[in-house]
């Protein structure tokens, strides 16, 4: 098996920048992905806030990164990390893949998380026939027809603009009466008069081969009406990915995320995470420097 100083699960923003660090550092270092690196990052339809930039997509910046993580470390991209087991000599961890397995003298988790559904009935049945989790993979489709995008935070109001630029009717449904997101996203989207249904939810999904209606229902009056759509888009949180948490040992808080301290330390000795895996805000920036700063925690503990 190959051996490394630090292994890194998950090519995200943080997982890439733990990369370069690690790299720079002269340590031995790998990065791997069950998918393409980036992760649900690929979707960002354009970012405003991102430092150096002022606007670009989330593949755009994604691909930067990569380029750079390369020159550095090794990235292993569509190879899922099934099991991660302690050992107890200096290579402290076996890592196993659907493709090969790997020593480690230290593990970075960067495993991010994934779309979290509304449960609602027919959700499952449309999906990929009129139910999305991703404007920029399926908005062109939709463009002249009318949709709904489902969320209150910044992701939702982010890809509302985005589907309404494609030239799609957008609606934007909250169950709360008021946004989460940022203000200036709040105003982009009073400026483009884009339609917003507050205090509501999906109860259902319907149509016959593709979605053609959803019944919304209100949160205060618990009145039902059924709204004629093509398409719906959800952006309603995230789920974080702790298996190979759960697996090591580490400690998770309420909402099941990964506890970590300023050093992105784990309860596991070696054990570092970050990014969306972790307690925190849920901003690329903030995976970017908690890359850097686990990438350096591993470097100082390796050297002690």
């Amino acid at each position: 098996m190959e051996k490394y100083d630090i292994v890194i699960v998950g090519a995200g923003p943080g997982g890439l920048t733990a990369g370069i660090y690690a790299g720079r550092q002269g340590t031995k270092n790998l990065i791997l992905d069950k998918g393409l690196a980036g992760g649900i990052g690929r979707e960002v339809p354009q970012m405003e806030n991102y430092p150096g930039f002022d606007n670009i997509s989330g593949l755009e910046l994604v691909e930067k990164m990569k380029e750079q993580a390369i020159k550095n470390c090794d990235l292993h991209e569509n190879e899922n990390v099934s099991e991660i087991i302690k050992n107890d000599d200096e290579y402290r961890f076996t890592i196993k893949t659907d493709k090969d397995s790997y020593l480690s003298k230290t593990v970075i988790l960067a495993t991010g998380s994934s779309h979290r559904e509304l449960n609602a009935k027919g959700e499952d049945e449309f999906k990929g026939k009129g139910v999305s989790y991703c404007a920029t993979c399926d908005g062109f489709f939709f463009q002249g027809r009318d949709i709904i995008m489902v969320g209150g935070g910044n992701s939702a109001l982010q890809e509302a603009l985005y589907l309404n630029n494609l030239g799609a009717n957008v609606t934007l449904v909250h169950r709360r009466d008021e946004f989460r997101a940022q203000k200036h996203l709040q105003d982009q989207i009073h400026e483009e008069g884009i339609n917003v249904i507050y205090n509501a939810v999906v109860e259902e999904i319907k149509g016959d081969m593709l979605v053609e209606s959803v019944v919304l229902k209100d949160t205060q009056t618990g009145e039902l009406t059924d709204l004629p759509i093509s398409g719906i888009f959800i952006s309603v949180g995230y789920i974080p990915h702790t298996e190979l948490a759960d697996q090591l040992g580490v400690d998770l808080d309420e909402s099941g995320h990964i506890i970590i301290d300023k050093e992105q330390k784990t309860n596991v000795d070696y054990v570092y995470a970050i990014g969306d895996v972790c307690v925190g805000l849920k901003q690329w920036v903030v995976a970017c420097g908690e890359g850097a700063v686990a990438a350096t925690s591993a470097y100082h503990d390796l050297k002690k």
